[in-house]
C-alpha cells in the first residue's frame, strides 16, 4: 500500500513580504541530488521543516513547506537553513541556494492531544477496518462507526468512533458489536500526539530527498 500525503505548514502572509520591489525567479539548474529526476520544477522542491530541536514538526503528513514560503522565511530570519538543493533562485538584488531542510528558530510546543479529525482517526487505526482488518489507501475506502450506536447514547468521540470498511459498517448497522456478533481488533482510544507521530513513521512518503534522510527515523530494518 502506497500512502502519500504532504502537509504544507504555511506562515502568515502578513509576515512574509519581501523587500520592496523584489521578486523571485527560477534559475534552470539541475537538481544533482535527485537520482531519479534530472530536473524538477520549483513546485516539486519543498523543504523539510524541523522544529527548533531539529526534529520534524510532523512525520505523517510529513512537515513540508513550498519553496515560496521557505524563501520568505529565510529573508525574515525566521529559520535556519540546514541543507540546500543544487538549485538557485534570484531576486532583483541577490540570489539564494534553494533550502531543502530548514529549522525554526523558535520552538513550537506540540499539543498533548491531536485534533479529532477524519485523517487523525484513520491514522490512529492504521487505515484499517477494526472489525475485519481490511486495509485501505489514504482512508478512501473507510467509514466511521459508532461502537455504541447513537440511538443508545453513543457519542461522537475518540473513545466511541472506530474505522470500519463499508461492508462491516453496513453489517453492524445500529447495533452494538455484541449484538452484531462482531469483535473489535482494537478498542477506540484517545491518542496522544506522540502516538500518532510514532504510527506515522510507518508510512514514509514515496519520495525523500537525500538531504532529508538524516532527520527522519522510519520503521526500517537496520543494516547488520
Amino acid at each position: 500500500m502506497k500512502l502519500k500525503k504532504y502537509k504544507l505548514y504555511r506562515i502568515n502572509p502578513k509576515d512574509v513580504m519581501l523587500r520592496e520591489g523584489e521578486t523571485i525567479q527560477e534559475n534552470e539548474l539541475p537538481l544533482s541530488h535527485d537520482a531519479d529526476v534530472k530536473n524538477r520544477s520549483l513546485d516539486a522542491c519543498p523543504a523539510l521543516v524541523l522544529n527548533a530541536d531539529f526534529k520534524p514538526l510532523s512525520y505523517f503528513p510529513l512537515s513540508l513547506w513550498p519553496w515560496q514560503d521557505v524563501i520568505k522565511a529565510v529573508y525574515l530570519d525566521r529559520v535556519i537553513v540546514v541543507e540546500e538543493y543544487d538549485r538557485v533562485v534570484h531576486s532583483t538584488t541577490s540570489q539564494i541556494r534553494l533550502p531543502s531542510v530548514i529549522s525554526l528558530k523558535e520552538y513550537i510546543s506540540p499539543g498533548a492531544h491531536p485534533s479529532f479529525t477524519r485523517f487523525n482517526l484513520f491514522l490512529r487505526d492504521r487505515f484499517t477496518c477494526q472489525y475485519c482488518g481490511f486495509m485501505a489507501g489514504n482512508g478512501r475506502e473507510l467509514t466511521f462507526d459508532h461502537v455504541i450506536p447513537r440511538r443508545l447514547g453513543g457519542r461522537t468521540s475518540w473513545q466511541n468512533i472506530t474505522a470500519a470498511c463499508p461492508a462491516c459498517n453496513l453489517k453492524k448497522g445500529g447495533r452494538t458489536p455484541q449484538e452484531a456478533h462482531m469483535s473489535l481488533r482494537t478498542k477506540p482510544y484517545r491518542p496522544t500526539l506522540y502516538d500518532l507521530q510514532n504510527i506515522g513513521r510507518s508510512y514514509p512518503p514515496n519520495y525523500l530527498h537525500d538531504s532529508w534522510r538524516d532527520f527522519l527515523y522510519w520503521d526500517s530494518e537496520l543494516d547488520m
